[in-house]
């Protein structure tokens, strides 16, 4: 074999390893970047249930932040051109900022916590949930029982604040929860625990407290300590009919929350426990 041959040889081997390197080197760039494409697009769009409801929790902590800053900004505004018209509002009283939600507050208060009952046989599996209408019971007989700020889930609720529950998770201004429920209430203890103690709906709970385990506590604070509220205050679709008084202040509150809990009175009592320790005492 000549060596112009054997040069070609050479020649050619070099040829095909450098070919198989750059080969090699390029799976291995294409797997790193497709790992790290599917690393990003699990964090930006999760498969699993749990991961989703994570990332939309902080994707709305994050903008009702924004949402608190940019009403702080408005306000601020606000004041500054009426300052320079020389319209300046008088300030509104305090109970009014307490029951609109726009100041944190402190104050003595009780906290109600309500959790689920453990899985038993016989007990149909609906008794054991915490329900919607059982965390608005409760709701309804605080506000009875004087309360001048609350929060649910660490959250103020104020007059406007809907939530629900889906089997037994429970949706607040965008945000999602799972039990344990906690309900914390400023106001006279004393008059609190009046206000549980004389619904008829909260009885109801408490009634399957003991017959099927459902969680239930309640505990006295002297500082308790609450958020301003956040969140929206428009009201789109509410309106007051013509021709109905509306009663001033905490008169009409207390009315409202005394109808509400007689008329979901009856969704526990239309149930009854069964099986071990579902008999009523």
């Amino acid at each position: 074999m000549t060596e112009h041959s054997h040069r070609a040889r050479r020649l050619l081997a070099r040829g095909t390893l450098s070919v198989a390197v750059v080969l090699a080197l390029s799976g291995a760039l294409f797997a790193a970047n497709a790992r790290f494409a599917q690393a990003n697009e699990g964090e930006r769009h999760p498969q699993d249930l749990a991961g989703l409801a994570s990332v939309q929790n902080d994707r709305v902590a994050r903008l009702s932040t924004e949402v608190d800053d940019l009403r702080t900004e408005v306000d601020t505004l606000a004041e500054d051109g009426s300052a320079d018209a020389s319209t300046q509002p008088g300030e509104p009283g305090a109970g009014y900022v307490v029951e609109g939600g726009a100041t944190p507050v402190t104050g003595p208060g009780i906290t109600v916590q309500l959790e689920d009952a453990p899985a038993r046989e016989g007990v149909d599996q609906d008794v054991l949930l915490v329900h919607q209408q059982d965390i608005q019971n409760v709701m309804n007989a605080l506000w009875a029982g004087g309360a001048e700020a609350m929060t649910l889930q660490g959250q103020r609720v104020i007059s406007t604040s809907a939530f629900w529950c889906v089997g037994n998770v429970l949706k607040l201004h965008g945000r999602v929860y799972s039990p344990p429920y906690v309900i914390e209430a400023i106001g006279d203890p004393s008059d609190l625990r009046d206000g549980l103690a004389a619904s008829p709906a909260v009885g109801l709970y408490l009634r399957d407290v003991k017959a099927v385990g459902l969680g239930w506590s309640v505990s006295q604070s002297d500082a308790m300590e609450m958020p301003a509220y956040s969140g929206a205050t428009e009201l789109e679709y509410a309106r007051v009919p013509d021709g109905v008084e509306i009663l001033p202040g905490l008169e009409a509150a207390e009315e409202a929350a005394k109808d509400e809990a007689r008329a979901t009175a009856q969704t526990r009592s239309t149930t009854t426990p069964t099986g071990p320790g579902g008999d009523d005492d």
